[in-house]
């Protein structure tokens, strides 16, 4: 017995994403834990998942990889514009040593915020709200690198009115030869930013889906609400909106890098972000699945060793 023999006539039957292939997922999550570097025929060639031990490690090493790009960039006099998650974050205060380190100011730096929570119109929370994701980038990035800091005109972030000038920024700033950098965690259903996997039914190609560059007032999955009242609202779900804006493939997919990181445990053996993890880096690119074309791209996804599994139940 699990979920899918018993699935039909339950609550369930119809809360997963049509597209969503059960069998399939669950054969990705069914590997050994020493098998989820190998590599798979549709990664890019530049592609990398990389295993931490410990959760300092991983922050670490994600900022540091984040602190480099920025380094880099300002060695060679060339702009980087940067696509920033709220999640995510323990490598902020690393990125933030490292350029304090190395004394790297940010003024090549384009800060785009990939989301923010909203209401169905697109309303976001205000900026000093402690859940808002501009309050979080403020506290734990801009501010913290003081005068190293990301101009003010150079912060973005996804309001009802800056989010639609995301697309035409980064096409201009590319045009001037500036490299795109994304850096994402992967949700419970898969997403990249808040794109969800159900928006997948409204196209009917997968080249008009990787044109989407944003969405405002985007209609969240039930998971992706549970999954953020236990991670950032303290299990509080009446806290969490049920909507938020978001960019879409057709900002994330045109990275020149991407810089991921999938930090989902959540101590005594219990985690969230397993079957994500695996799911990613095993399904295939297919637009159902939101995150399955990261590792079409070039960069790096770090990821903590114990999500590999196996992803069996234990008796502890």
């Amino acid at each position: 017995m699990d979920l899918i023999s018993t699935l039909k006539g339950s609550l369930l039957e119809n809360f997963f994403p049509a597209g969503w292939d059960l069998k399939k997922i669950d054969d990705c999550c069914n590997n050994p834990p020493e098998q989820i570097t190998k590599r798979q025929s549709w990664w890019n060639k530049n592609f990398s998942p990389l295993a931490c031990d410990t959760l300092e490690e991983f922050n670490a090493k994600m900022g540091h990889e984040i602190a480099l790009e920025i380094k880099h960039c300002r060695d060679k006099k060339r702009e980087i514009a940067l696509i920033l998650p709220v999640g995510p974050m323990g490598m902020y205060k690393w990125i933030i040593y490292f350029l304090k380190e190395w004394n790297v100011d940010c003024k090549h730096v384009h800060g785009f915020n990939m989301d923010e929570w909203s209401d169905k119109n697109g309303n976001t929370l205000p900026s000093s709200n402690p859940g808002a994701f501009q309050n979080a980038m403020e506290n734990v990035f801009y501010g913290p690198l003081g005068n190293l800091t990301v101009p003010k005109k150079q912060r973005n972030f996804a309001t009802k009115k800056m989010l639609p000038e995301y697309p035409s920024k980064i096409s201009a700033l590319q045009k001037k030869g500036a490299k795109l950098v994304v850096i994402f965690g992967i949700g419970r259903v898969f997403h990249i930013a808040f794109w969800e996997p159900h928006f997948a039914e409204e196209f009917k190609s997968a080249t008009e889906w990787k044109k989407q560059a944003y969405r405002v007032g985007a209609k969240l999955h039930p998971l992706t609400i549970e999954q953020n009242a236990l991670t950032s609202f303290k299990s509080r779900t009446t806290l969490v909106p049920c909507f938020a804006n978001t960019i879409g493939p057709g900002i994330f997919l045109k990275a020149n890098k991407i810089i991921g990181g999938a930090d989902g445990t959540l101590g005594r053996g219990m985690m969230w972000q397993g079957m994500s993890l695996w799911v990613t880096l095993r399904y295939s690119p297919n637009i159902w699945i939101t995150s399955s074309f990261m590792p079409t791209l070039p960069g790096k996804l770090f990821f903590l060793k114990e999500l590999a599994g196996p992803l069996k139940p234990e008796c502890n």
